[in-house]
């Protein structure tokens, strides 16, 4: 992934690679070693907000990417990306494993995948596994609100 970022900007020195938690920890951290670029991690706070904690800093000016395991909607890496620019970071662009959205999330910048699929999802209401009464099953980080 790192090949696939520096396309982005040829050239170009990241100094700062950016993940969320928890998904993002070991590839943000990989990336950001095959780039020679620091490492830092979001994760969110009681009130579920994703924030900067345990000394993490951004100077004023960095070049930063954002990596992360898989987008869905692109909420998280969104939230990352808007940390890192309400700190003065320069953010260039966004890379992932996988890209579940097929390509439509917006990040706002630049970004690439390894891997884009194309995964159906449903409004509540034309869920048919809401309508056959099946269980909810919360397979990802955030919490579940009433559907699938």
């Amino acid at each position: 992934m790192a090949v696939e970022l520096e396309r982005l900007e040829p050239g170009l020195k990241i100094d700062v690679v950016a993940s969320p938690a928890m998904g993002g920890l070991i590839i943000g951290h990989e990336v950001a070693r095959a780039l020679g670029a620091r490492f830092i991690f979001t994760e969110r706070d009681a009130e579920g907000k994703m924030v900067l904690r345990r000394g993490f800093q951004i100077e004023p000016g960095e070049t930063a990417v954002m990596v992360e395991d898989v987008v869905t909607t692109g909420g998280s890496s969104r939230e990352v990306i808007g940390i890192l620019r309400a700190a003065g970071a320069r953010v260039v662009g966004a890379g992932s494993i996988i890209d579940r959205s097929g390509g439509a999330a917006d990040l706002g910048v630049p970004r690439v995948a390894l891997k884009t699929l194309e995964v159906v999802s449903y409004a509540p209401e034309d869920c048919p596994l809401c309508q056959a009464g099946s269980p909810v099953v919360k397979p990802g980080s955030r919490p579940v609100h009433a559907a699938h």
